[in-house]
């Protein structure tokens, strides 16, 4: 290559470099961090129930993949604010199953496979760890400003319950979730997620 040509490719290659960066940047302004925040505002500017069938569809395909961009401790946040149940409560049955099917952990099902191949005593000390930690993080402030109470009711949601700890360590994971109403299912979500954070967790400590 000449003496003159080279100072002109490195010119050349440092607008590339320029121009990608440039990109890259625009890119992640337009497509920022997914919060709990962010989630909850999509689903509030949206009127749910006014929607026809094929746009009902295609904003559930969008709530689940923004639920689905959330990390965990966004997802606990965006769980527990409970703005979710706005919509939730306007779905027909397939359209809960479709979304509860969508926003379930990837490998929700080996988990839920390798909790029952544990040993009595490691199932109960494993649920016991998650429900410590689920009860632990629902006493986070998540209450809207003159809210008398937080937003999954006054029963408190049922992944809160000792009543299903017992039910799930009687029946098996496994047979409670197949047999449970999409309803359940997406109460026992947080259950699912914090059962896999545990086990994963261990399973890098050995």
């Amino acid at each position: 290559m000449s003496q003159k040509a080279r100072p002109t490719s490195i010119v050349a290659g440092l607008v590339a470099f320029l121009g990608v960066a440039a990109c890259a940047g625009f890119l992640f302004t337009q497509n920022p961090r997914m919060t709990a925040q962010r989630v909850k505002d999509y689903a509030n500017s949206i009127n749910f129930s006014s929607l026809s069938p094929d746009d009902r569809a295609r904003a559930i395909r969008d709530l689940a993949d923004k639920v689905n961009s959330l990390s965990l401790e966004e997802r606990r946040r965006w769980r527990m604010d409970g703005s979710w149940r706005i919509w939730f409560e306007e779905m027909t049955e397939e359209e809960k199953a479709t979304f509860i099917d969508a926003t379930l952990p990837v490998g929700v099902t080996q988990i839920i496979n390798e909790f029952e191949n544990l040993p009595g005593d490691k199932r109960r000390r494993t649920i016991d760890d998650a429900m410590k930690q689920l009860r632990d993080t629902h006493k986070l402030p998540m209450k809207e400003p003159g809210q008398d109470v937080d937003a999954y009711g006054t029963n408190g949601p049922p992944q809160m319950s000792a009543d299903l700890e017992k039910r799930v360590l009687a029946i098996g994971l496994r047979t409670y979730y197949r047999e449970s109403s999409p309803q359940t299912k997406a109460e026992l979500a947080p259950l699912l997620e914090e059962l896999q954070h545990q086990m994963q967790g261990t399973a890098k400590l050995n």
